[in-house]
C-alpha cells in the first residue's frame, strides 16, 4: 500500500471515530422535550443502553487509530476500516430507530397519550408475567403510519448483534390510537417470548389438527406466535380486540383468504373467526357474533380458493379444540397451569366489565386506584363503548384519550408480586 493510501486510511479512521462520537449526543436523535415525555426509569434505561452502543463503536474506532499510529499492517487497517464502517451504520440504525420512536412524541397532547400507553403496556406485561416470577420489561410506545401494530421485543439483539434492546418498543398506528387494543397483542408477543409459550403452543395446535389435515396442522403450528398474541389480548381485554382486529385485517375477499408463504399470521378470515370463537367459547353469544356473521356473509368460504377453503373447513371444525389448547390446556410455560389460570378471561367478560362500571360509578375514570389496579379492564370498557354506542363514538374516543393521558400522569409502573402459579 502506498504512503498516500496509508494516509488516506488514517483519515478514514478518524472520520468514523468522529462520526461515532457524535452519536453520543442523544439529543440529536430526539429533542429534549421528547425525552422528557418518558418516565424517568424508562428514559434512564434507554439512554444508558444507547450510550453503551454508541460508545462501543467509538472505542472500536479509537483502537483502530492506535493501531494505525503504531504502524500496523496497512491491509489489516483497511479491513478494519471497512468493518468499522459497517458497525457504525448498524449503530446509527439503532440510534435512529429509538430516536424516531421517542421523537414521535411531537406535541404535549401526543406525549401525554403515549406516556399513558407506556404505562398500559407495562401493566399488561406485568399482569401476565408477575404470577410466573418473570420481571416485565419497560415499554416504549410510539406512533407511525400504516395499518398494523408491531413490536421490537425487549432483550433481543439489536442490529449490531451485540446489544439487547432496552425496552419493548411497540409501534401503534395513528388509527390504533382511537381503539388501542392492538397494544395487548404486541405485549402478548413479549409474554410469549419470555415464557417460551410460542413453541409449546405450536406443538399443541399441530397435534389437534394433524389427524384431520397435515397441511392445516403445519400452518397452525407456523402461526403459533401470532395466535398466542391474539389469545393474550383476548384474555386481558375480553371481546374488545375483536372489532379492532376486523377493521385492520379486512379487505377484498381474495385478500382475506390469501395464504402467504412465510407469513406468521393466519389468513385474515380465519384469524377473525378464531377470535370470535374465543369469545363464544368463554362468553356464549354477544356482540362478537355480529362480527363473525358479517365476515361470513361478506367473505363466504365458498368463494375462497380451494387451498384456503379446505384449511378454513378443517379449522372451523376443530375450532373448539383449538380454543381449548390455547386457553384451557395446562402448559409448561405457565408452570403447569393453563393460560386461564394466569389471565382469566372471565375477569373481563361482558358481565364482569358491567359490574366494574357499576361498582366504580362516577369514579371509573377519575380513581387513581382503579387506574393503577384495573387499567386494562378499563381500557376494555372504554374501547367497547364506541362499538356498542356508535352514535357517540367521537365522544367515547375523547373520553378514552383523556383517561389514557391521566394514566400517563400517574407515571409509575405497576408493581405486582403475587404468588407464583403452582
Amino acid at each position: 500500500m502506498t504512503e498516500a493510501a496509508v494516509g488516506r486510511t488514517r483519515l478514514e479512521i478518524t472520520h468514523w471515530r468522529l462520526a461515532a462520537e457524535a452519536l453520543l449526543d442523544l439529543d440529536e436523535f430526539a429533542a429534549p422535550e421528547a425525552w422528557a415525555g418518558l418516565e424517568a426509569y424508562l428514559q434512564r434505561g434507554i439512554r444508558e443502553r444507547l450510550t453503551a452502543v454508541a460508545s462501543s463503536v467509538a472505542h472500536e474506532a479509537g483502537a483502530l487509530e492506535r493501531r494505525a499510529a503504531d504502524g500496523q499492517d496497512p491491509d489489516g487497517l483497511r479491513a478494519g476500516v471497512l468493518a468499522l464502517r459497517r458497525r457504525y451504520l448498524q449503530v446509527e440504525t439503532i440510534m435512529d430507530f429509538y430516536g424516531d420512536a421517542i421523537g414521535s412524541r411531537t406535541s404535549p397532547s401526543l406525549r401525554a397519550l403515549l406516556r399513558g400507553l407506556d404505562v398500559l403496556a407495562g401493566d399488561s406485561m406485568a399482569t401476565a408475567l408477575a404470577p410466573l416470577g418473570i420481571a416485565a420489561p419497560p415499554a416504549l410506545v410510539y406512533v407511525d403510519k400504516g395499518l398494523g401494530a408491531a413490536i421490537l421485543r425487549a432483550g433481543i439483539r439489536l442490529w449490531d448483534e451485540a446489544h439487547p434492546s432496552p425496552a419493548a418498543a411497540i409501534k401503534l398506528t395513528r388509527h390504533n390510537l382511537s381503539y388501542p387494543t392492538a397494544l395487548l397483542h404486541e405485549t402478548g408477543h413479549q409474554v410469549g417470548h419470555l415464557t417460551g409459550w410460542n413453541t409449546e403452543l405450536a406443538e399443541g395446535l399441530h397435534a389437534v389438527l394433524a389427524p384431520r389435515s397435515a397441511e392445516a396442522a403445519e400452518l397452525w403450528g407456523s402461526w403459533a406466535g401470532e395466535i398466542a398474541a391474539d389469545v393474550h389480548a383476548f384474555a386481558q381485554a375480553g371481546w374488545a380486540p375483536v372489532s379492532a382486529l376486523a377493521n385492520v385485517v379486512d379487505g377484498p375477499t381474495p385478500e382475506v383468504f390469501r395464504i402467504r408463504l412465510g407469513d406468521p399470521h393466519p389468513f385474515a378470515w380465519l384469524r377473525v373467526m378464531f377470535n370470535v370463537a374465543l369469545c363464544r367459547s368463554w362468553y356464549g353469544h354477544g356482540p362478537w357474533d355480529a362480527v363473525g356473521e358479517a365476515w361470513w356473509h361478506r367473505h363466504p368460504p365458498g368463494s375462497a380458493p380451494t387451498h384456503a377453503r379446505e384449511v378454513a373447513r378443517v379449522s372451523v371444525e376443530a375450532m373448539g379444540e383449538l380454543v381449548d389448547v390455547c386457553t384451557r390446556r395446562p402448559s409448561r410455560a405457565f408452570r403447569g397451569a393453563p393460560l386461564s389460570r394466569v389471565l382469566d378471561p372471565r375477569a373481563v367478560s361482558p358481565q364482569a366489565l358491567r359490574d366494574l362500571e357499576r361498582r366504580a360509578g362516577d369514579t371509573l375514570l377519575t380513581s387513581e386506584y382503579l387506574r393503577r389496579r384495573h387499567a386494562v379492564a378499563i381500557l376494555s370498557v372504554l374501547s367497547t363503548r364506541a362499538v356498542l354506542d356508535p352514535g357517540r363514538a367521537a365522544e367515547h374516543r375523547r373520553a378514552l384519550a383523556a383517561w389514557l393521558r391521566t394514566l400517563g400522569a400517574d407515571a409509575a409502573p405497576l408493581q405486582l408480586v403475587p404468588p407464583r402459579v403452582a
